[in-house]
């Protein structure tokens, strides 16, 4: 996570300032005022720089409809699904699945990502904060649905099969870049964002579809 640092009070005031000339002088572009201000909030800090403020088009459309109050029309969100598609970067040798008992570690870990970490700290995918992963554990996240036998309600026993072969396409792509199959998802675009590496990827798909892995017991 970035490191944050208050923004002055003396930037604020002067960024009220240019927003209340705006009818004396000519219209502001509030969103780069914004944007400048944010910025000029925030600072490399080890392994964090503040090119991770940068947006895409779809959190900028993403972004939009939230200040709306309002979904994304259905053509913008097929689009951007589309697009994000495209980014899915699928196994290199083929192969979806790895450990399950090494997706487990990662989807058990926050780790990673902070600006007191290096580059050669794994990141973890922090996925217990948002789901439930193992129907046995008592404390879990809700922003997004359970995985408790995620494998097994899709009727998956062996991943490795042709018959599995979709729900091993989408469960790796979603991993990979969850706004291809819901523009404005919350989940992170883990792999499209760097967050974590093909091989991790294919660890938590094992996580997820493999019959011995504590999600589909």
């Amino acid at each position: 996570m970035k490191k944050q640092h208050k923004i002055p009070l003396s930037l604020l005031a002067s960024a009220a300032i240019v927003a209340g000339c705006a009818t004396a002088s000519g219209p502001v572009d509030l969103d780069k005022l914004t944007g400048d201000i944010v910025k000029a909030s925030f600072r490399d800090e080890g392994i964090v720089k503040v090119a991770v403020l940068d947006t895409d088009e779809t959190l900028k459309a993403c972004s939009a409809a939230d200040v709306a109050g309002k979904p994304l029309d259905e053509a913008t969100a097929k689009a951007l699904e589309a697009a994000n598609l495209k980014t899915v970067k699928w196994p290199s040798d083929g192969k979806f699945l790895g450990d399950w008992k090494e997706g487990e570690k990662i989807a058990q870990s926050g780790r990673g990502l902070t600006w007191t970490d290096d580059d050669k700290t794994p990141n973890g995918g922090n996925c217990y904060n948002c789901h439930q992963i193992d129907k046995k554990e008592i404390s879990f996240g809700t922003i997004g649905p359970s995985l408790s036998n995620y494998g097994k309600l899709r009727g998956v026993t062996d991943p490795s099969s042709a018959a599995a072969r979709p729900i091993v396409e989408y469960t790796w792509g979603k991993i990979w870049n969850a706004k291809a199959f819901n523009a404005c998802s919350n989940m992170p675009r883990a792999g499209h964002m760097g967050i974590l590496s093909e091989a991790q990827v294919r660890d938590l798909v094992a996580l997820l579809l493999d019959p011995k892995s504590p999600v589909n017991q």
